[in-house]
Protein backbone atom coordinates (compact mmCIF):
# COMPACT_ATOMS: atom_id res chain seq x y z
CA UNK A 1 0.00 0.00 0.00
CA UNK A 2 1.36 3.42 -0.94
CA UNK A 3 2.59 5.57 1.92
CA UNK A 4 2.39 9.32 1.41
CA UNK A 5 4.90 12.11 1.81
CA UNK A 6 3.59 15.33 3.33
CA UNK A 7 5.06 18.79 3.72
CA UNK A 8 3.51 21.03 6.35
CA UNK A 9 4.07 24.62 5.22
CA UNK A 10 4.04 26.89 8.24
CA UNK A 11 6.08 24.39 10.26
CA UNK A 12 6.55 26.86 13.11
CA UNK A 13 2.79 27.30 13.60
CA UNK A 14 1.12 26.58 16.94
CA UNK A 15 -1.20 24.26 15.00
CA UNK A 16 1.60 22.01 13.66
CA UNK A 17 1.94 19.62 16.66
CA UNK A 18 -1.84 19.08 16.73
CA UNK A 19 -1.87 18.40 12.98
CA UNK A 20 0.95 15.85 13.33
CA UNK A 21 -0.80 14.11 16.23
CA UNK A 22 -4.00 14.04 14.15
CA UNK A 23 -2.15 12.53 11.17
CA UNK A 24 -0.71 9.81 13.47
CA UNK A 25 -4.19 9.06 14.78
CA UNK A 26 -5.42 8.46 11.21
CA UNK A 27 -2.50 6.44 9.81
CA UNK A 28 -4.88 3.55 9.08
CA UNK A 29 -6.73 5.84 6.66
CA UNK A 30 -3.73 7.71 5.25
CA UNK A 31 -0.41 5.83 5.69
CA UNK A 32 2.58 8.16 5.90
CA UNK A 33 6.13 7.67 4.69
CA UNK A 34 7.58 11.06 5.58
CA UNK A 35 6.65 14.40 7.10
CA UNK A 36 8.61 17.56 6.34
CA UNK A 37 8.18 20.90 8.03
CA UNK A 38 8.86 24.04 6.03
CA UNK A 39 9.00 27.60 7.35
CA UNK A 40 10.96 30.74 6.56
CA UNK A 41 11.47 31.40 10.29
CA UNK A 42 14.16 28.88 11.21
CA UNK A 43 14.31 29.79 14.90
CA UNK A 44 10.57 29.48 15.52
CA UNK A 45 10.27 26.27 13.50
CA UNK A 46 13.22 24.68 15.35
CA UNK A 47 11.26 24.61 18.64
CA UNK A 48 8.18 22.97 17.09
CA UNK A 49 10.31 20.62 14.94
CA UNK A 50 12.50 19.56 17.88
CA UNK A 51 9.42 18.44 19.80
CA UNK A 52 7.73 16.81 16.78
CA UNK A 53 10.87 14.83 15.97
CA UNK A 54 10.91 13.29 19.48
CA UNK A 55 7.18 12.68 19.34
CA UNK A 56 7.43 10.87 15.99
CA UNK A 57 10.42 8.80 17.12
CA UNK A 58 8.40 7.56 20.09
CA UNK A 59 5.04 7.02 18.39
CA UNK A 60 5.78 6.31 14.72
CA UNK A 61 9.50 5.62 14.23
CA UNK A 62 8.85 4.37 10.68
CA UNK A 63 8.04 7.91 9.51
CA UNK A 64 10.99 9.91 8.16
CA UNK A 65 11.04 13.43 9.57
CA UNK A 66 12.79 16.57 8.42
CA UNK A 67 12.51 20.32 9.10
CA UNK A 68 13.95 22.78 6.63
CA UNK A 69 13.93 26.36 5.36
CA UNK A 70 15.15 25.19 1.92
CA UNK A 71 12.25 25.07 -0.58
CA UNK A 72 13.94 22.45 -2.78
CA UNK A 73 14.35 20.03 0.15
CA UNK A 74 10.87 20.81 1.48
CA UNK A 75 8.93 20.37 -1.76
CA UNK A 76 10.80 17.59 -3.58
CA UNK A 77 9.24 14.12 -3.70
CA UNK A 78 6.00 14.87 -1.92
CA UNK A 79 2.32 14.04 -2.46
CA UNK A 80 0.65 16.76 -0.38
CA UNK A 81 1.40 20.20 0.95
CA UNK A 82 -0.69 21.07 4.00
CA UNK A 83 -0.42 24.85 4.29
CA UNK A 84 -1.28 27.01 7.27
CA UNK A 85 1.04 29.98 6.99
CA UNK A 86 0.69 33.31 8.81
CA UNK A 87 2.78 35.99 7.09
CA UNK A 88 3.79 38.54 9.73
CA UNK A 89 2.81 36.17 12.56
CA UNK A 90 0.71 37.26 15.56
CA UNK A 91 2.56 40.57 15.90
CA UNK A 92 0.98 41.72 12.61
CA UNK A 93 -2.38 40.18 13.50
CA UNK A 94 -2.37 42.40 16.58
CA UNK A 95 -1.95 45.47 14.34
CA UNK A 96 -4.71 44.21 11.99
CA UNK A 97 -7.05 44.15 14.98
CA UNK A 98 -5.99 47.30 16.85
CA UNK A 99 -5.59 49.83 13.99
CA UNK A 100 -9.23 49.64 12.78
CA UNK A 101 -10.50 49.86 16.40
CA UNK A 102 -8.79 53.28 16.70
CA UNK A 103 -11.33 54.48 14.12
CA UNK A 104 -14.34 52.72 15.65
CA UNK A 105 -14.20 49.92 13.05
CA UNK A 106 -14.16 46.23 13.84
CA UNK A 107 -10.67 44.79 14.28
CA UNK A 108 -10.83 41.13 13.26
CA UNK A 109 -8.44 38.61 11.77
CA UNK A 110 -10.32 37.80 8.55
CA UNK A 111 -13.21 40.31 8.40
CA UNK A 112 -13.11 43.96 7.42
CA UNK A 113 -9.85 45.99 7.30
CA UNK A 114 -7.92 43.46 9.40
CA UNK A 115 -8.77 40.65 6.99
CA UNK A 116 -7.88 42.86 4.02
CA UNK A 117 -4.47 43.72 5.55
CA UNK A 118 -3.82 40.05 6.31
CA UNK A 119 -4.91 39.10 2.78
CA UNK A 120 -2.39 41.54 1.29
CA UNK A 121 0.33 39.75 3.29
CA UNK A 122 -0.90 36.21 2.61
CA UNK A 123 -1.27 36.33 -1.19
CA UNK A 124 2.46 36.39 -1.94
CA UNK A 125 3.25 33.72 0.64
CA UNK A 126 0.65 31.27 -0.65
CA UNK A 127 1.56 31.84 -4.32
CA UNK A 128 5.23 31.24 -3.45
CA UNK A 129 4.39 27.87 -1.89
CA UNK A 130 2.21 26.89 -4.88
CA UNK A 131 5.12 27.73 -7.19
CA UNK A 132 7.63 25.71 -5.13
CA UNK A 133 5.29 22.72 -5.08
CA UNK A 134 4.70 22.85 -8.83
CA UNK A 135 8.42 23.25 -9.54
CA UNK A 136 9.64 20.38 -7.35
CA UNK A 137 6.60 18.03 -7.16
CA UNK A 138 4.28 18.85 -10.09
CA UNK A 139 1.90 15.98 -9.26
CA UNK A 140 1.38 17.06 -5.64
CA UNK A 141 -1.74 18.75 -4.29
CA UNK A 142 -1.83 21.68 -1.90
CA UNK A 143 -4.47 21.57 0.82
CA UNK A 144 -4.65 25.18 1.91
CA UNK A 145 -6.24 26.33 5.12
CA UNK A 146 -4.21 29.55 5.42
CA UNK A 147 -6.33 32.59 6.17
CA UNK A 148 -7.95 34.77 4.97
CA UNK A 149 -9.13 31.87 2.82
CA UNK A 150 -11.51 33.90 0.64
CA UNK A 151 -8.85 36.36 -0.52
CA UNK A 152 -6.21 33.63 -0.91
CA UNK A 153 -8.64 31.52 -2.96
CA UNK A 154 -9.45 34.46 -5.27
CA UNK A 155 -5.71 35.12 -5.70
CA UNK A 156 -5.00 31.53 -6.74
CA UNK A 157 -8.02 31.53 -9.10
CA UNK A 158 -6.86 34.71 -10.81
CA UNK A 159 -3.09 34.34 -10.71
CA UNK A 160 -2.53 30.54 -10.68
CA UNK A 161 -5.63 29.26 -12.48
CA UNK A 162 -4.23 25.78 -13.21
CA UNK A 163 -2.68 25.09 -9.83
CA UNK A 164 -3.60 21.98 -7.86
CA UNK A 165 -4.73 23.79 -4.76
CA UNK A 166 -7.80 23.08 -2.65
CA UNK A 167 -8.96 25.82 -0.29
CA UNK A 168 -10.81 24.67 2.80
CA UNK A 169 -11.88 26.21 6.10
CA UNK A 170 -12.50 24.49 9.42
CA UNK A 171 -15.13 26.95 10.66
CA UNK A 172 -18.20 25.32 9.01
CA UNK A 173 -16.83 21.95 10.16
CA UNK A 174 -16.59 23.21 13.74
CA UNK A 175 -20.14 24.58 13.60
CA UNK A 176 -21.43 21.29 12.14
CA UNK A 177 -19.83 19.45 15.07
CA UNK A 178 -21.80 21.72 17.41
CA UNK A 179 -24.96 21.00 15.38
CA UNK A 180 -24.38 17.25 15.74
CA UNK A 181 -23.98 17.72 19.51
CA UNK A 182 -27.21 19.77 19.67
CA UNK A 183 -29.05 16.93 17.88
CA UNK A 184 -27.43 14.18 19.99
CA UNK A 185 -25.64 12.67 16.96
CA UNK A 186 -22.22 11.10 17.40
CA UNK A 187 -20.66 12.95 14.45
CA UNK A 188 -21.30 15.68 11.88
CA UNK A 189 -20.81 12.93 9.29
CA UNK A 190 -24.29 11.65 10.16
CA UNK A 191 -25.63 14.81 8.52
CA UNK A 192 -25.82 15.79 4.87
CA UNK A 193 -25.80 19.55 4.47
CA UNK A 194 -26.63 22.09 1.81
CA UNK A 195 -24.79 25.36 2.26
CA UNK A 196 -23.92 28.40 0.19
CA UNK A 197 -21.86 31.51 0.74
CA UNK A 198 -18.32 32.80 0.74
CA UNK A 199 -15.67 31.89 3.25
CA UNK A 200 -16.71 33.05 6.76
CA UNK A 201 -19.87 34.34 5.10
CA UNK A 202 -22.42 31.59 4.53
CA UNK A 203 -25.71 29.87 5.40
CA UNK A 204 -27.00 26.30 5.84
CA UNK A 205 -30.42 25.89 4.23
CA UNK A 206 -30.98 22.13 4.31
CA UNK A 207 -29.67 19.54 6.79
CA UNK A 208 -30.78 15.90 6.77
CA UNK A 209 -29.75 12.64 8.35
CA UNK A 210 -28.70 9.68 6.22
CA UNK A 211 -32.33 8.49 6.09
CA UNK A 212 -33.40 11.82 4.61
CA UNK A 213 -35.16 13.15 7.73
CA UNK A 214 -35.18 16.95 7.98
CA UNK A 215 -32.99 18.09 10.90
CA UNK A 216 -33.22 21.81 10.19
CA UNK A 217 -36.37 22.65 12.25
CA UNK A 218 -34.89 21.28 15.50
CA UNK A 219 -31.60 23.09 14.86
CA UNK A 220 -33.32 26.37 13.97
CA UNK A 221 -35.30 26.20 17.20
CA UNK A 222 -32.15 25.65 19.29
CA UNK A 223 -30.12 28.34 17.54
CA UNK A 224 -32.95 30.90 17.87
CA UNK A 225 -32.73 30.45 21.67
CA UNK A 226 -29.08 29.57 22.40
CA UNK A 227 -27.04 30.18 19.26
CA UNK A 228 -24.54 27.34 18.85
CA UNK A 229 -24.00 26.95 22.59
CA UNK A 230 -24.44 23.26 23.46
CA UNK A 231 -25.37 21.39 26.62
CA UNK A 232 -22.19 19.32 26.23
CA UNK A 233 -19.63 21.78 27.58
CA UNK A 234 -16.73 19.71 26.17
CA UNK A 235 -17.80 20.89 22.71
CA UNK A 236 -17.41 24.55 23.66
CA UNK A 237 -14.22 26.51 23.15
CA UNK A 238 -11.60 27.03 25.85
CA UNK A 239 -11.68 30.79 25.20
CA UNK A 240 -14.70 32.79 26.36
CA UNK A 241 -14.50 35.11 23.32
CA UNK A 242 -15.35 32.14 21.09
CA UNK A 243 -18.28 31.06 23.25
CA UNK A 244 -19.65 34.61 23.03
CA UNK A 245 -19.42 34.24 19.24
CA UNK A 246 -21.35 30.92 19.35
CA UNK A 247 -24.05 32.57 21.49
CA UNK A 248 -24.29 35.64 19.22
CA UNK A 249 -25.38 33.36 16.33
CA UNK A 250 -28.95 33.64 17.66
CA UNK A 251 -28.95 37.37 16.83
CA UNK A 252 -27.47 36.70 13.39
CA UNK A 253 -30.10 34.05 12.65
CA UNK A 254 -32.96 36.50 13.27
CA UNK A 255 -32.23 38.15 9.92
CA UNK A 256 -33.16 34.96 8.08
CA UNK A 257 -34.77 32.51 10.51
CA UNK A 258 -35.25 29.86 7.81
CA UNK A 259 -31.47 29.28 7.56
CA UNK A 260 -28.55 28.77 9.94
CA UNK A 261 -25.67 31.27 9.74
CA UNK A 262 -21.91 31.08 9.85
CA UNK A 263 -20.81 32.72 13.11
CA UNK A 264 -18.55 35.28 11.37
CA UNK A 265 -21.59 37.07 9.96
CA UNK A 266 -21.91 38.81 13.34
CA UNK A 267 -19.01 41.09 12.35
CA UNK A 268 -20.98 42.37 9.35
CA UNK A 269 -24.47 42.54 10.90
CA UNK A 270 -23.53 43.82 14.36
CA UNK A 271 -20.22 45.60 13.87
CA UNK A 272 -21.29 48.43 16.22
CA UNK A 273 -21.93 45.89 18.98
CA UNK A 274 -18.59 44.18 18.32
CA UNK A 275 -16.67 47.48 18.44
CA UNK A 276 -18.44 48.50 21.65
CA UNK A 277 -17.51 45.18 23.29
CA UNK A 278 -13.91 45.08 22.03
CA UNK A 279 -10.94 46.01 24.22
CA UNK A 280 -8.71 48.13 21.95
CA UNK A 281 -5.70 47.37 24.19
CA UNK A 282 -6.22 43.59 24.39
CA UNK A 283 -7.60 41.86 21.27
CA UNK A 284 -7.93 38.26 20.16
CA UNK A 285 -4.26 38.29 19.00
CA UNK A 286 -3.18 39.07 22.58
CA UNK A 287 -5.45 36.29 23.85
CA UNK A 288 -3.82 33.80 21.46
CA UNK A 289 -0.27 34.92 22.24
CA UNK A 290 -0.90 34.66 25.99
CA UNK A 291 -2.87 31.41 25.59
CA UNK A 292 -2.29 28.94 22.80
CA UNK A 293 1.08 30.26 21.63
CA UNK A 294 2.56 30.28 25.14
CA UNK A 295 1.14 26.82 25.87
CA UNK A 296 2.29 25.12 22.64
CA UNK A 297 5.80 26.57 22.70
CA UNK A 298 6.07 25.81 26.42
CA UNK A 299 5.11 22.18 25.83
CA UNK A 300 7.50 21.87 22.87
CA UNK A 301 10.40 23.22 24.94
CA UNK A 302 9.54 20.76 27.74
CA UNK A 303 9.65 17.83 25.30
CA UNK A 304 13.05 18.94 23.96
CA UNK A 305 14.39 19.45 27.49
CA UNK A 306 13.18 16.04 28.72
CA UNK A 307 13.96 14.31 25.40
CA UNK A 308 10.61 12.56 25.64
CA UNK A 309 6.99 13.38 24.78
CA UNK A 310 5.77 11.18 27.65
CA UNK A 311 3.10 13.03 29.60
CA UNK A 312 2.92 15.98 27.22
CA UNK A 313 -0.27 18.01 27.24
CA UNK A 314 -0.07 18.65 23.49
CA UNK A 315 -3.27 17.22 22.13
CA UNK A 316 -4.65 15.89 18.87
CA UNK A 317 -6.40 18.49 16.81
CA UNK A 318 -9.25 16.05 16.11
CA UNK A 319 -11.16 18.98 14.66
CA UNK A 320 -8.56 18.96 11.84
CA UNK A 321 -9.28 15.39 10.72
CA UNK A 322 -11.09 16.97 7.72
CA UNK A 323 -7.59 17.45 6.26
CA UNK A 324 -7.14 13.65 6.20
CA UNK A 325 -10.59 13.27 4.61
CA UNK A 326 -9.53 15.72 1.90
CA UNK A 327 -6.16 14.03 1.29
CA UNK A 328 -7.87 10.61 1.17
CA UNK A 329 -10.46 11.88 -1.31
CA UNK A 330 -7.61 12.91 -3.65
CA UNK A 331 -5.44 9.86 -2.99
CA UNK A 332 -8.15 7.18 -3.16
CA UNK A 333 -10.89 8.87 -5.22
CA UNK A 334 -13.32 8.42 -2.30
CA UNK A 335 -15.87 10.94 -3.67
CA UNK A 336 -16.26 12.42 -0.20
CA UNK A 337 -18.78 15.25 0.11
CA UNK A 338 -17.07 18.30 1.61
CA UNK A 339 -17.48 22.08 1.81
CA UNK A 340 -14.74 23.71 -0.24
CA UNK A 341 -14.01 27.20 -1.58
CA UNK A 342 -14.26 26.86 -5.36
CA UNK A 343 -15.03 28.91 -8.44
CA UNK A 344 -18.82 29.25 -8.63
CA UNK A 345 -19.15 28.25 -12.25
CA UNK A 346 -22.92 27.59 -11.99
CA UNK A 347 -23.19 26.15 -8.48
CA UNK A 348 -25.14 29.26 -7.43
CA UNK A 349 -27.25 29.95 -10.50
CA UNK A 350 -27.91 33.67 -9.97
CA UNK A 351 -24.38 34.63 -8.88
CA UNK A 352 -21.08 35.73 -10.48
CA UNK A 353 -19.60 32.62 -12.14
CA UNK A 354 -16.02 33.71 -11.29
CA UNK A 355 -16.72 34.25 -7.57
CA UNK A 356 -14.94 31.91 -5.15
CA UNK A 357 -17.87 30.45 -3.23
CA UNK A 358 -18.08 27.96 -0.37
CA UNK A 359 -20.38 25.09 -1.36
CA UNK A 360 -20.59 21.30 -0.99
CA UNK A 361 -18.39 19.45 -3.49
CA UNK A 362 -17.78 15.82 -4.35
CA UNK A 363 -14.02 15.34 -4.08
CA UNK A 364 -12.09 12.72 -6.05
CA UNK A 365 -8.68 12.23 -7.62
CA UNK A 366 -9.24 15.05 -10.12
CA UNK A 367 -10.22 17.54 -7.45
CA UNK A 368 -13.63 18.95 -6.49
CA UNK A 369 -16.89 18.84 -8.42
CA UNK A 370 -19.15 21.56 -6.96
CA UNK A 371 -22.80 20.60 -6.42
CA UNK A 372 -25.56 22.88 -7.68
CA UNK A 373 -27.16 24.74 -4.75
CA UNK A 374 -29.65 26.59 -6.98
CA UNK A 375 -30.64 30.24 -6.72
CA UNK A 376 -29.87 32.21 -3.58
CA UNK A 377 -32.25 34.73 -1.94
CA UNK A 378 -31.90 38.47 -2.59
CA UNK A 379 -30.73 39.31 0.95
CA UNK A 380 -27.81 36.87 0.87
CA UNK A 381 -27.06 37.63 -2.77
CA UNK A 382 -26.75 41.36 -2.09
CA UNK A 383 -24.45 40.79 0.87
CA UNK A 384 -22.32 38.29 -1.02
CA UNK A 385 -21.97 40.51 -4.10
CA UNK A 386 -20.65 43.33 -1.93
CA UNK A 387 -18.19 41.00 -0.17
CA UNK A 388 -16.99 39.30 -3.40
CA UNK A 389 -16.28 42.74 -4.86
CA UNK A 390 -14.16 43.54 -1.79
CA UNK A 391 -12.18 40.31 -2.18
CA UNK A 392 -11.62 40.78 -5.92
CA UNK A 393 -10.50 44.39 -5.42
CA UNK A 394 -7.96 43.30 -2.78
CA UNK A 395 -6.42 40.74 -5.15
CA UNK A 396 -6.37 43.26 -8.02
CA UNK A 397 -4.79 45.84 -5.68
CA UNK A 398 -2.06 43.36 -4.73
CA UNK A 399 -1.47 42.32 -8.35
CA UNK A 400 -1.52 45.85 -9.81
CA UNK A 401 0.08 47.46 -6.74
CA UNK A 402 -2.87 49.83 -6.73
CA UNK A 403 -3.52 52.12 -3.76
CA UNK A 404 -6.78 53.20 -5.42
CA UNK A 405 -8.20 49.66 -5.59
CA UNK A 406 -7.27 48.89 -1.98
CA UNK A 407 -8.97 52.10 -0.87
CA UNK A 408 -12.04 51.03 -2.89
CA UNK A 409 -11.96 47.59 -1.23
CA UNK A 410 -11.91 49.10 2.26
CA UNK A 411 -14.62 51.64 1.36
CA UNK A 412 -16.84 48.87 0.02
CA UNK A 413 -16.45 46.64 3.10
CA UNK A 414 -19.72 46.52 5.04
CA UNK A 415 -17.75 47.04 8.27
CA UNK A 416 -16.35 50.47 7.25
CA UNK A 417 -18.65 53.53 7.54
CA UNK A 418 -17.11 55.93 5.00
CA UNK A 419 -14.41 56.50 2.40
CA UNK A 420 -12.58 58.93 4.69
CA UNK A 421 -12.41 56.37 7.50
CA UNK A 422 -11.31 53.76 4.95
CA UNK A 423 -8.47 56.04 3.83
CA UNK A 424 -7.29 56.77 7.37
CA UNK A 425 -7.22 53.04 8.20
CA UNK A 426 -5.51 52.20 4.90
CA UNK A 427 -2.75 54.75 5.47
CA UNK A 428 -2.06 53.39 8.97
CA UNK A 429 -2.09 49.78 7.76
CA UNK A 430 0.19 50.63 4.85
CA UNK A 431 2.69 52.22 7.23
CA UNK A 432 3.05 49.07 9.39
CA UNK A 433 2.96 46.61 6.45
CA UNK A 434 5.83 48.06 4.41
CA UNK A 435 7.85 44.89 4.89
CA UNK A 436 5.00 42.63 3.73
CA UNK A 437 2.80 44.39 1.14
CA UNK A 438 3.79 45.23 -2.44
CA UNK A 439 4.64 48.93 -2.75
CA UNK A 440 1.35 50.63 -3.63
CA UNK A 441 1.08 53.63 -5.93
Amino acid sequence: MKRFSITIAGGGSTFTPGIILMLLEHMDKLPIDQIKLYDNDEERQAIVAGACEILLKERAPEITFEATTDPEIAFTGIDFVMAHIRVGKYAMREKDEKIPLKYGVIGQETCGPGGIAYGMRSIGGVLEIVDYMEKYSPKAWMLNYSNPAAIVAEATRLLRPNSKILNICDMPIGIEELMASILGLSSRKEMEVKYYGLNHFGWWFDIRDKQGNDLLPALRKHVSKHGYVTADKSKQHADQSWNNTFAKAKDVQVLDPMTLPNTYLKYYFYSDYEVAHADPTYTRANEVMAGREKFVFGECKKIIENQTAEGTELHIDEHASYIVDLARAIAYNTKERMLLIVENNGSLLNFDSTAMVEVPCIVGSNGPEPLVMGEIPRFQKGLMEQQVAVEKLVVEAWHEQSYQKLWQALTLSKTVPSASVAKAILDDLMEVNQEFWPKLH
